[in-house]
């Protein structure tokens, strides 16, 4: 997020020496994309940021696999029956499983309920969004309490961990569901509302005072850790293995929460869907105006409860659209989706409609919306610009009957 914040302790001018109490330095790290000629931090660490004592082959096995969706077929996914309710031990690192991915983007989805290993992205950005359940998520650039709704935005490589909320502490609700965009590029705010200089304009949908940055700095000792305990950091990485992603773990010599003090425009921020302001019209909206964040060949955009169209004529629900150029994946959180009713989709559903195929209301739903004037729905769409594969989990959750919803099923 490009405006600038600084954390803990940092020295008067950047590159120079940072004295610890001890008589010794602190060791400078710059966190910078394209190199160093785009957004940065430069954080300060106790121990040395290059030093590792052991590389071990993290297995990922088939986990990032995909099938094509071939033959072309609009597609149902019940991401909620991928976890039986009485599972537990998993984590949302280790345990999430792809849905659907290509070489910009992966999307996959966990139910957790145990600590995540130390963790870092070597892809890409990560943009968490929590549907249910909430965490405590450790970086070091501090720390973020999450709960349903929230976006959580990870910059590439940065060091973190997740800590479920379970029965018995004091926020619990129930078991934590994270969807999980991973990307192969940075995610960040859409460029058409950011001025020049990088601040969220007027007409945006949301602006920098409804972003929460991390609290800190936080140190191991903070977290009830010894500062010298060698620690585990698991890694995704590009490489030859499926989908191009393989993983390694490192062992460093101390834990990874070393960082005294950091500044800069590259850190890790949350966002609540809640805090998005939809943008509505006289007649029905295009979905750029629902856009939120944006990657490499692909967007995300928030359907919220809103206020729908004012023409005496309009029809609120979308018009029947082919995507000539992209996919269209809308993951349904909450509410009544107006337009699906009669389909199959309910909470915890992914509608996968691919390019090439002409998608919209289900029958009879574009008359019934004649007159409506509100709809109470939440959903998290991903539009990418070149054909999404289905991982392992949307194959196993597909209903199989999806793509003859328009007809009331394939013998009708």
């Amino acid at each position: 997020m490009a405006y600038y914040q600084a954390m803990g302790s940092v020295p008067r001018h950047r590159h120079t020496m940072h004295d610890r109490p001890d008589g010794g330095l602190y060791y400078e790290e710059l966190m910078g994309e394209e190199g160093f000629s785009s957004d940065s931090s430069l954080l300060y660490h106790r121990g040395l940021p290059s030093a590792i004592t052991d590389a071990q082959v993290w297995n990922l096995g088939n986990s990032m696999a995909t099938t094509p969706n071939h033959p072309l077929v609009p597609r149902h996914l019940k991401l909620h029956d991928l976890f039986p309710d009485d599972e537990t031990g998993r984590d949302v690192v280790t345990g999430r499983r792809l849905v659907l991915g290509n070489a910009d983007v992966r999307l996959l989805y966990v139910k957790a309920d145990a600590p995540s290993p130390w963790y870092r992205n070597g892809i890409g950005d990560e943009c968490i969004y929590v549907e249910r359940g909430g965490a405590r998520v450790e970086t070091v650039f501090g720390a973020f309490d999450v709960r349903e709704g929230d976006y959580l935005v990870v910059p590439r490589a940065t060091t973190h961990r997740w800590l479920p909320l379970v029965e018995g502490d004091d926020d619990f609700v129930e078991p934590l569901r994270a969807y999980c965009i991973e990307a192969s590029s940075h995610i960040t705010p859409p460029k058409r509302y950011l001025s020049r200089f990088g601040q969220l304009l007027e007409h945006a949908p949301y602006c920098e005072r409804d972003l929460r940055g991390p609290q800190g700095p936080l140190l191991a000792e903070d977290v009830g850790a010894d500062a010298t305990e060698p620690t585990q950091v698991y890694i995704k990485h590009r490489g030859n293995g499926p989908g191009g992603v393989v993983g390694t773990i490192y062992t460093y010599p101390y834990h990874p929460l070393d960082v005294v003090g950091w500044d800069g425009c590259l850190y890790p921020y949350a966002f609540n869907i809640a805090d998005y302001m939809p943008i509505t019209g006289k007649v029905h909206q295009p979905p750029p105006v629902h856009q939120v964040f944006e990657g490499h060949n692909f967007v995300v955009c928030n359907f919220v409860p809103r206020k729908v169209d004012y023409h005496e004529r309009s029809i609120p629900v979308p018009y029947y659209h082919s995507n000539v150029d992209s996919d269209e994946i809308m993951f349904y959180v909450a509410g009544d989706y107006e337009a699906r009713k009669g389909s199959g989709i309910g909470r915890g559903s992914i509608s996968v409609h691919p390019g090439g195929h002409a998608h919209g209301p289900q029958p009879g739903a574009y008359e019934a919306s004649v007159g409506v004037h509100y709809f109470d729905e939440t959903a998290v769409m991903v539009d990418t610009f070149r054909p999404l594969d289905l991982g392992e989990a949307g194959v196993a959750v597909d209903d199989g009957k999806y793509a003859w919803s328009w007809v009331g099923g394939r013998d009708a």
